[in-house]
């Protein structure tokens, strides 16, 4: 937890660090203001892989090493 000990994502983390909005986020990427507190707000919670893709498509801008990784890791193998 960080910020106002509201539960943080990785996403949620890496916005939190930068101090990058989610209103932000969610109007660069066109994903609607719930998804992305979703995302950013509920450890373990995955949006579709479409979502990350904007997601990521965005942040790269800010820093071009994120990958979908960065903020879902995959540990299913």
């Amino acid at each position: 937890m960080s910020g106002l000990g509201k539960p943080r994502s990785l996403l949620g983390e890496w916005l939190d660090a930068r101090g990058i909005k989610q209103e932000w986020l969610a109007q660069e990427s066109g994903i609607t203001n719930s998804t992305i507190s979703n995302a950013a707000s509920k450890p373990g919670h995955m949006p579709t892989y479409t979502n990350m893709v904007k997601i990521v498509t965005v942040l790269k801008r800010i820093d071009p090493t994120v990958n979908i990784d960065t903020f879902w890791p995959s540990n299913n193998a």
